[in-house]
């Protein structure tokens, strides 16, 4: 369960992780600048286990996987989103970042509400409003990267 930081339509890849934070790979340093352009307090406020919900189109421009990694080193349990770019959708799952898109949610959901899902089970709630959403579950070996923390631990640990 985490609260929800939600953004709008259109938040690119240099956005969520700008171009001159990118002379490393480091989890540790990526989360440090995660959304530094729209939201300088971000990295400082963001708490374990938070939901970011975002508008249309998330994570369009360049393909690089710098931007899912910051994600989830600051400690984004869950991407909900209207949509997704496709090189991004790819990219976070394999790195283990849970996303799915529900548009209903993400017109619902406000942000400080409070969100827990299970995604085994399709269901995301926004629990300080008694909403519930159904999502597509993910077939089993997405759920299993996303177990294992991402592709390259899924295929070390023989899920795959």
């Amino acid at each position: 369960m985490g609260n929800v930081i939600k953004y709008g339509d259109n938040i690119d890849t240099d956005v969520i992780i700008p171009a001159r934070y990118l002379n490393t790979s480091d989890p540790e340093v990526l989360k440090n600048y995660c959304m530094i352009d729209i939201d300088e307090n971000f990295a400082k406020t963001v708490k374990t286990g938070d939901v970011m919900i975002c508008g249309k189109n998330f994570g369009c421009g360049s393909s690089r996987e710098h931007a899912p990694i910051a994600i989830k080193a600051s400690g984004i349990s869950l991407v909900v989103a209207k949509s997704f770019a496709r090189i991004f959708y790819r990219n976070a799952i394999n790195i283990g970042l849970a996303i799915v898109e529900c548009s209903e949610l993400v017109d619902d959901a406000q942000p400080n509400d409070t969100v827990s899902f299970d995604l085994s089970q399709g269901i995301i709630k926004i629990e300080n409003k008694g909403l519930e959403y159904k999502i597509p579950k993910y077939p089993k070996e997405i759920q299993n990267i996303i177990n294992q923390g991402g592709l390259l631990s899924a295929i070390k640990g023989g899920w795959l």
